[in-house]
């Protein structure tokens, strides 16, 4: 196998050709030999390779080769890959600031985590992996010991026909040794030898062949042969260390066994029935299931009700034959059977005590002979989940059941296909219709049985082009010989339209080996940064193969000895795994596969990595634990434990990201919020020199695994987007589940929450319509800045609107939205989705389709002033739905493959049927557009959600508290940015040039940019009445009134009066200079500024004239006209008020009621939006039609205009004017 470098390699991906078409990188570069950084602004599509043989060259380094050179992240220990263009790294896709860029040496930078020599000096096979990292439960050396005590009595009894106790008693050991299971021929051996033993000295005669002498040694050699059969059926039963060195022959009663017999067997016995069970129950019965694919193929019920019997130990000694109505020959090869025990009460009723299930045909071939199978207590799980990991029977467990199965061997034969339909006649243009329209399901589980047995009728019509193969395959109508041979036909003949097409053939509807052999083998074509992403999915695909040798395993296993990122990640996600209610075991064996394939370096990491995570979650067990007075102590008194850890390993990697390394903690910037969990907040120190702290949440009591899926699956919508040229400027944090309830948070810097944003304009804050307009202006007085910010959140609040819609993500409210000063807007905390939204006394809370606010939307149109901003809002989202939407398949592949994951809201067919609903893959662009609009009205006329928030905030305001640190106490938190004064100072330069009643000021932000203002003394005046009327309370500095003029330069003493008192306002109490007051006298209306109308922030299509226009986009297919009412512009009243209009359509020349269509009104709008549908029927061509639009407000004319449709150009969107009249 290739082994890894041990470098960490940048993530990549297909080159967004959409998205960088003549983009430029602003790249920063540091060498060792300077300490200023190199500008370079090399293109995307720009080779690694070539930027540092471009850097070498710059530097005078030409005898230097770039192969010999690596590219590194400032602090990151990451590498960008050489033979990668610049934009094909997702740093470059995301980050549109200067990227700092490290040049060395490639034997400076030794790959730490590689596997070394010494760890693939000898060759292995996974079996022997797995098998070498097993803990045996039954050892040899236990074993060898109590059979060299039965050798030793067994020679002292044929010696002296005495102490027979012994020897029983050593039996009893052996068995006890071997799971306390006693088969019927040493039980039938120890009988014999008690009776030997108490028949009467008379009876024998000394030289008769059945003296005492022989019959005890023909007993004990059957008696040592049966030990030895037990041993050998506990060897081929369950993993042991040990072989026997000859297996002893062995009859079992069966009968003859061919292709059409039906399958039979005899469950003989449970063996070691707990004690409890024996004084609870008054007997045990059993029953028989075979099942594949989740679903029941047969089950026999009703065995006999037997009571337990103690001989050695207690068991339930049954001996009964069973026979399945069904020919073996007619079984699927992957067929399980599950055996559940039962105890009857003495109201006989039966309870569920265990239950067991195994492969009927391990290994191609039928179990021969008697076997035993460990059977566990724990509850049974559904149906679907049924396969070989489920349970490991491999696994000794307390109670041991006993199957006799047929002593001939039936082996699974593949039928020999044959190539049907390979020269088929062309289908009727309605049967392809039909596959198209069934193909939109996307996933065979939400077929009906009727539209499976359509698709399967019409199987060999499907293709690549109009279907998916899991859905042809999963269509199949059972899964007997004849239909699977015809299955791997098509398999065999199918042609891929992409790698990720396989993905929905790894889900539990499909056990069939060869089937997912073939789509591993389309898997193994991803590179692995593409396979990587969809890592979680293909852990829990783990769960449904056949056994740990599959080639899945292999893949998972090869890809990590190449990818230190692979490795790290596919660690944590098995670490998780191993938390779940089923399939602990094969977990455990992967992951020392794992660790074993790493290497040693790479096993350390995980070990300091794990040993970091169990020392946060004892801080925050303490933490939490204390009372509240305490908890600030505990915590300092706790990070101590980091801080002891830190000094004994000097670095570690963190398990979010391991890209990062740290070595050590910022303990005054380490605090814990007094959420109900108790997060803390953890500041690590960074390793890497050139990097600054990073901060982390740890959380215990939360489940973080549905947190993980949500940003998976919208990490793949924005990755979506990008190839598609399309950045929605999304903020993905990342998250880690590290174990039961706990697990890491990225923080996002400079990031606050909405609720808080709103707690600073006061109790009705969230009924505000400019907060966060009025925010973001404060933080961003210079027009620049503020024109980013408001294209960063027009993207960013879109793309959340589409991705919180289609994964029904609930409990919204302004305290899990947050936004950065740089206009970031994005969503936390993802417990509820899926549609399972909160209730309140029966109402759902979460009433709107999504969060899109009217405060949302007075910003995005800067408050009212461009409302065609909105209509440039709504294109955008429903331009992220469509392509969203066009990648369904994948969506609901990737869902699908996690319903048996234990997430707590994705558990079955509705869950996905919720996020069918809302991509509507079988709906039209056109069809979608017009739907995702009435989404975004709702959302926006949703009163409950401001509701909702308001409530949300009074009741924070009343118990608000911050994230407590160990090194100081916050005041009340202001509304502003977080713990940092937004002005540093502000200054009087001197008369503004305009008049000289205004003072210029400049005002030096916290960010030590600046900017000027001019105000008026009367202003200042009124600002500090303001103030104190705002803080009555606190002591205001005195403010310099006219009466403290002097006769003569008058003009220099107010400059040095007001720079004194505003020096002492931004200096003195944190809660007024940070006020609401303050902040907008110093931000707002800033000279460079000076916002107009005219100078607006473009954001979409630009109208340089004011005449009135509507939008439509119209289709014609099949008959069937289609006109998508989009947008109109500039549309007034006669008398030039705002209309509330509507749209009529006649189809001339018929201009009767009945080729009138008509939209909804939106009220009071001159630049409505509609996205509504008008359909016509029966329109047989478009030559001399006329299409009469005619705009109305209620019952006054607006606007209106004739198209001839004939000389349309159809499916796209034109700007139509509107006239004054009727034609």
């Amino acid at each position: 196998m290739d082994s890894n470098s041990g470098k960490i390699w940048s993530t990549t991906t297909a080159f967004p050709y959409k998205l960088f078409s003549n983009t430029k990188c602003n790249i920063n570069i540091f060498t060792d030999n300077s300490t200023k950084g190199l500008h370079f602004i090399p293109c995307a599509n720009y080779l690694v390779k070539d930027l540092i043989a471009e850097i070498l060259h710059f530097c005078m380094n030409d005898q230097l080769f770039p192969r010999d050179h690596l590219l590194s992240i400032c602090g990151h220990e990451e590498f960008l890959q050489n033979d990668h263009y610049l934009g094909s790294h997702r740093v470059f896709q995301k980050n549109k600031s200067v990227i700092q860029l490290h040049l060395q040496k490639k034997r400076d930078t030794p790959g730490t985590l590689s596997r070394k020599h010494e760890d693939d000096h000898s060759q292995f096979y996974l079996n022997q992996l797995l098998e070498f990292m097993h803990i045996w439960k039954v050892s040899r050396q236990c074993l060898s010991t109590v059979i060299q005590k039965y050798d030793s009595h067994l020679k002292y009894l044929l010696k002296t026909q005495q102490n027979v106790d012994n020897v029983i008693e050593e039996v009893k050991n052996i068995c006890s040794v071997l799971g306390c299971v006693e088969t019927k021929q040493i039980t039938d051996a120890i009988n014999e030898l008690n009776l030997i033993l108490q028949r009467k000295p008379k009876n024998l005669h000394q030289n008769s062949d059945t003296s005492a002498k022989g019959l005890i040694e023909k007993v004990t050699t059957e008696l040592s042969t049966s030990i030895c059969q037990l041993i050998d059926i506990h060897c081929s039963s369950f993993c042991a260390d040990f072989q026997p060195l000859h297996a002893p022959l062995y009859s079992v009663s069966c009968v003859n066994l061919g292709l059409h017999s039906h399958l039979s067997f005899t469950v003989y016995a449970a063996h070691n029935i707990p004690e409890t069970w024996v004084h609870s129950y008054k007997a045990f019965s059993f029953s028989c299931w075979l099942t594949y694919a989740g679903k029941k193929l047969c089950q026999v019920r009703n065995c006999r009700n037997i009571p337990v019997k103690k001989l050695f130990f207690f068991l339930v000694n049954w001996n009964e034959t069973i026979n399945f109505p069904l020919e073996i020959k007619s079984l699927p090869r992957e067929s399980m059977l599950t055996i559940k025990l039962f105890g009857i009460t003495y109201a006989t009723n039966a309870d569920l005590l265990a239950w067991t299930c195994f492969p009927l045909f391990p290994k191609h071939r039928s179990i021969l002979g008697s076997a035993l199978f460990s059977m566990t207590l724990q509850s049974e799980p559904p149906m679907e989940m049924i396969a070989p990991g489920v349970w490991d029977v491999s696994q000794p467990s307390p109670v041991t059941l006993q199957i006799d199965f047929p002593a001939t061997e039936w082996e699974y034969m593949k039928l020999d296909s044959e190539e049907n339909g390979s020269d088929l006649e062309e289908p009727p243009k309605e049967c392809l219709k039909h596959i198209a329209r069934l193909s939109q399901k996307q996933t065979p589980i939400l077929l009906s049985e009727e539209k499976r047995r359509y698709l399967w009728f019409y199987r060999f019509y499907c293709n690549n082009e109009n279907c998916s193969l899991p859905l042809v395959l999963g269509s199949a109508p059972g899964w007997d010989e004849r239909t699977v041979s015809e299955m791997h036909t098509i398999l065999r003949r199918w042609k891929f339209s992409h790698p990720l097409e396989a993905l929905g053939l790894l889900t539990s509807s499909f056990p069939d080996q060869e089937i997912r052999n073939v789509a591993v083998q389309q898997l193994d074509n991803l590179l692995n940064d593409e396979l990587l992403e969809y890592l979680p999915q293909l852990v829990q695909a783990v769960k449904f193969e056949w056994n740990l040798e599959s080639p899945l395993v292999q893949l998972l296993l090869h890809r990590s000895l190449q990818s230190v990122q692979i490795a790290h990640r596919l660690y944590w996600l098995l670490k998780d795994a191993q938390n779940e209610a089923y399939f602990k075991s094969w977990y455990q064996k992967l992951l020392a596969a794992l660790q074993f394939c790493a290497g040693k370096a790479l096993r350390d990491e995980f070990s300091k990595e794990q040993k970091l995570i169990k020392i946060l979650g004892d801080i925050g067990e303490k933490v939490k634990t204390a009372s509240d007075p305490q908890r600030q102590e505990v915590l300092k008194k706790e990070l101590g434990r980091l801080e002891e850890f830190f000094w004994c390993a000097k670095t570690c990697h963190l398990p979010l990201n391991p890209a990062l390394c740290v070595q050590g903690i910022d303990g005054d910037a380490c605090s814990y919020f007094t959420s109900n969990a108790l997060p803390l907040k953890i500041t690590f120190i960074n390793a890497n020199p050139m990097g600054k702290n990073i901060s982390v949440i740890f959380k215990a009591g939360d489940d973080l695994r549905q947190d993980m899926l949500v940003l998976q699956i919208i990490q793949v919508m924005d990755n979506i987007w990008l190839q598609e040229g399309l950045d929605m400027q999304m903020v993905i944090y990342r998250c880690l589940s590290t174990g039961k309830g706990q697990g890491l948070v990225q923080m996002v810097p400079d990031a606050v929450t909405l609720a808080k944003i709103h707690r600073c304009f006061g109790p009705i804050g969230p009924l505000k319509e400019n907060t966060i307009k009025k925010w973001f202006s404060q933080h961003n007085p210079l027009k620049a800045d503020y024109e980013k910010v408001l294209r960063n959140f027009f993207y960013s609040c879109a793309g959340w609107c589409v991705v919180t819609f289609i994964l029904g993500v609930c409990d919204r409210h302004n305290d899990n939205i947050m936004l950065t000063k740089s206009g970031h807007m994005f969503h936390i905390d993802f417990g509820k989705f899926l549609g399972h939204a909160q209730t309140f006394g029966g109402i759902k809370r979460d009433r709107a389709p999504f969060i899109f606010t009217s405060e949302m939307e007075y910003f995005i149109t800067e408050g009212g002033k461009n409302p065609q901003h909105f209509q440039d809002f709504v294109e955008l989202c429903c331009r992220a739905y469509n392509i969203v939407r066009r990648h369904s398949r994948l969506l609901l592949n990737l869902l699908e493959m996690m319903l048996h994951a234990g997430l707590p809201e994705l558990s079955g067919i509705q869950d996905l049927k919720y996020v069918y609903n809302n991509l509507r893959p079988q709906d039209t662009d056109l069809e979608a557009t017009s739907h995702f609009t009435k989404k975004i009205k709702e959302s926006l006329e949703c009163f409950p959600v401001k509701l909702n928030n308001l409530i949300h905030t009074l009741a924070q305001m009343t118990a608000i508290s911050p994230a407590k640190s160990t090194s100081q106490t916050f005041s009340q938190e202001s509304c502003m940015a977080g713990a940092s004064r937004s002005i540093q100072r502000a200054t009087v330069l001197g008369f503004s040039n305009k008049t000289s009643h205004l003072y210029l000021i400049q005002v030096t932000h916290s960010n030590n940019e600046t900017s000027l203002t001019e105000k008026s003394f009367d202003q200042f005046a009124k600002l500090h009445s303001q103030l104190q009327k705002q803080f009555a309370s606190l002591t205001l500095p005195e403010f310099p009134h006219w009466w403290h003029l002097p006769f003569t330069n008058s003009d220099h003493k107010r400059f040095r009066d007001l720079n004194h008192y505003m020096e002492q306002i931004l200096n003195g109490s944190y809660e007024v200079a940070n006020s609401d007051c303050v902040l907008s006298f110093f931000l707002s209306e800033p000279v460079e500024q000076a916002v107009k109308e005219s100078s607006a922030v473009d954001l979409g299509e630009k109208f340089a004239d004011k005449k009135p226009k509507v939008q439509l986009v119209i289709s014609y297919k099949d008959a069937k006209l289609t006109i998508l009412v989009k947008h109109m512009k500039n549309i007034h009243l006669p008398d030039g008020s705002t209309p509330s209009a509507h749209v009529e359509f006649y189809l001339l020349p018929y201009p009767s009621e009945a080729r009138r269509r008509k939209t909804k009104s939106v009220p009071k709008c001159t630049d409505p939006t509609y996205n509504e549908i008008v359909v016509y029927d029966e329109v047989t061509e478009l030559q001399g039609h006329v299409l009469m639009l005619i705009v109305k407000s209620k019952t006054t004319f607006v606007g209106a205009i004739n198209i001839q449709l004939c000389s349309v150009t159809l499916n796209e969107e034109k700007w139509y004017p509107l006239g004054n009249s009727i034609i």
